[in-house]
């Protein structure tokens, strides 16, 4: 990172995973569904194989299930952070920035989207970019900071 902007961006984002509840929701749904894959495992014992297809099945559609809402989870805690980090006065530009980091990192590491808890950068970058275009239809205001000069000068000091 190289801005205070940028920071805020993951802070805010962090800050809306909390405000969203979206760890105790995913436990909660992590505990449902590990019930119900036990009992569908229970409910066919009957078989051959004593209900471990249907259990590995059930468990299969689990994750998957499991894996979307977490997609969803990350969508909002985007959107929360974008607001956060703009009510507290910095350019949206940073989350912007941090995509394109985050899309940079995972480059050619990266597993498809259906198969990860978080969307992929270049899509959150894509739906980002959308919703500030929608919310400064004018362009963002340039009383929103980057805070780029601050965010080196600290980085000096702690280094020092």
């Amino acid at each position: 990172m190289n801005s205070e902007a940028q920071l805020a961006a993951v802070l805010g984002h962090e800050i809306g995973d909390v405000v969203g509840r979206h760890g105790a929701e995913h436990l909660a749904k992590q505990n449902l569904g590990s019930s119900l894959v036990n009992a569908v495992g229970i409910v066919s014992s009957g078989g051959n194989d004593g209900g471990q297809g249907a259990a590995t099945i059930a468990g299969a559609v689990n994750r998957l299930v499991d894996l979307r809402y977490g997609r969803k989870d990350e969508s909002e805690s985007d959107r929360l952070g974008l607001q956060f980090m703009t009510q507290a006065g910095y350019s949206p530009v940073g989350i912007l920035q941090v995509m394109k980091i985050l899309a940079a990192a995972g480059r050619g590491s990266r597993q498809p989207e259906f198969l990860t808890s978080h969307p992929d950068p270049g899509n959150r970058f894509d739906t980002l970019n959308a919703l500030i275009n929608k919310t400064y239809p004018n362009g963002v205001p340039k009383t929103l900071d980057e805070g780029r000069d601050r965010f080196a000068q600290y980085v000096r000091i702690s280094a020092s």
